[in-house]
């Protein structure tokens, strides 16, 4: 793993990861606006949506990725609660958590 990774190597390579272990992956990329600006097509309380849902069997796990010193939003954290609330396993994940990811998703 690189020591200095952009959130977006680092979440393909969890997806990778969940991928090669028999977890179904979504994440929905942002595309360019005519103005040149990223915005991801979503409606109602979308805003904060976690960056990746896994699945396999009877198992959910969300994840919010971030580098460095990226935080959540407030919305990050409503979508988080709300998932675990209904029994989803939800995660922050940052670089430093690799070795628990891999456990997590290997299990």
């Amino acid at each position: 793993m690189k020591a200095h990774q952009t959130e977006r190597e680092f979440m393909q390579q969890v997806a990778d990861l969940a991928r090669l272990h028999g977890w179904r992956v979504a994440h929905f990329r942002p595309g360019r606006t005519a103005d040149g600006g990223w915005r991801t097509a979503c409606q109602f309380d979308a805003a904060g949506f976690p960056d990746l849902l896994l699945i396999r069997d009877d198992r959910l796990i969300v994840a919010e990725v971030k580098v460095g010193r990226g935080k959540l939003t407030p919305e990050q954290n409503e979508w988080l609660r709300a998932f675990g609330g209904c029994g989803a396993t939800a995660c922050v994940w940052r670089l430093e958590d690799w070795q628990e990811i891999v456990e997590l998703l290997e299990g």
